[in-house]
């Protein structure tokens, strides 16, 4: 299993890129948006990967960060959805982008990918509306808010109102941040709710 490239950018075109590790090149499919990241030829760069394995072709996917890798991993786990269909996705759209659609439902958003119809788009947010709050959006993890704390309620209280667990939290650092340590449950909030929503 290949779970990652380091090399020399020999080549790339409008679906994948050639990369020189110690002399071989590896034929890696991504997306438009990890292709523009790349740098140009000659540069050194860093993929992760997925390796495709069917009875009759092996396929290297690559991908800028680990949370694109896990995007598309859980992209191609819906019926439908294979390898190209997911990197369209992820051409289209950013992992919050994506992530924001699936937590609210908005097929309309998905359905703006290359190759993704209105039925694909609902099977989409259907499926994965469950599975998208594990994904660390933006590599972050946010430490869990004190027990007893207006924090750890307004986390409690934005988890009631459906939002994932990584995605309250996320929600109630940033309005905690914005406005202090010593505001009120109501405040804080609200804030948290601006900040989810965005």
């Amino acid at each position: 299993m290949i779970a990652s490239l380091r090399g020399r950018l020999l080549s790339f075109s409008a679906d994948h890129a050639v990369v020189d590790v110690g002399g071989v090149g590896y034929l890696v499919g991504a997306s438009t948006r990890t292709l523009s990241s790349l740098g140009a030829i000659g540069d050194e760069v860093v993929l992760h990967t997925e390796m495709l394995v069917a009875e009759d072709f092996i396929r290297l996917v690559g991908f800028g960060s680990a949370e694109e890798r896990d995007w598309f991993r859980l992209l191609t786990s819906v019926q439908g959805v294979g390898a190209r269909v997911a990197l369209g996705i992820l051409s289209a759209l950013t992992g919050n982008e994506l992530h924001r659609a699936i937590m609210s439902g908005d097929k309309a958003m998905v359905a703006r990918s290359q190759g993704v119809g209105p039925k694909l788009a609902q099977r989409i947010v259907n499926e994965l509306k469950d599975k998208a709050g594990g994904i660390v959006l933006g590599a972050q993890t946010v430490p869990p808010a004190p027990a007893g704390s207006h924090a750890a309620d307004a986390v409690s209280a934005l988890q009631n109102l459906g939002f994932r667990p990584a995605e309250a939290a996320a929600a109630v650092a940033k309005a905690e941040e914005e406005i202090g340590v010593g505001a009120s449950l109501d405040a804080l909030v609200r804030l948290a709710l601006k900040k989810a929503a965005r």
